[in-house]
């Protein structure tokens, strides 16, 4: 692997920074995560993470440039054999910057956008922001199974949260009682 590659993994995938490819990047991640055994709930609060992550990539990294590089690399997590969680990598060719100078807004700041990293960080269970050593940035994160431990993230986006549950669903905690 040359300096410039992104990060080894399982499933890899390729786009340009073109906001036209989002849903292409959500459904990979949302069918990925599916096929490792998480709910649709937590399929969709993963994608959305990744979702966030590239548009902050296209708007800030690469001020709406359509012709860039983003890579997405989805590993499954395994113990003894066992799948326990997702591990997904973001890389890119954007400017760097200080990964401790990544934060969300203030939450008491009530306006429209801005919550991506904070959207982010509830989601996934651990995420590291890195400068690459040949340029550009990497998102680090992962999320265990509910089966493995795992459970942090948003309890509910607003339409799950009046929903009431199926009979099967009864019997497994919901995200907030995890």
């Amino acid at each position: 692997m040359s300096p410039s590659e992104p990060s080894p993994s399982d499933v890899h995938v390729r786009l340009l920074s073109q906001p036209r490819f989002l849903s292409t990047a959500r459904s990979a991640v949302m069918s990925f995560s599916k096929q490792l055994g998480f709910d649709d709930a937590c399929c969709s609060h993963i994608a959305l993470a990744v979702d966030e992550a590239i548009c902050n990539i296209i708007r800030h990294g690469y001020s709406n440039a359509p012709d860039r590089p983003i890579w997405i690399g989805m590993t499954a997590l395994e113990q003894s054999g066992q799948v326990e969680g997702v591990r997904i990598i973001i890389e890119d060719e954007a400017r760097q910057v200080d990964p401790t100078a990544i934060k969300g807004r203030n939450l008491e700041d009530i306006r429209p956008g801005g919550l991506g990293v904070h959207i982010i960080r509830e989601v996934m269970e651990n995420v590291v922001y890195e400068a690459r050593p040949c340029g550009g940035m990497r998102l680090k994160m992962s999320r265990r199974l509910p089966s493995a431990g795992g459970g942090r993230g948003i309890s509910a986006l607003p339409e799950e949260q009046d929903q009431p549950k199926p009979a099967s669903a009864a019997a497994q905690p919901s995200r907030g009682d995890r």
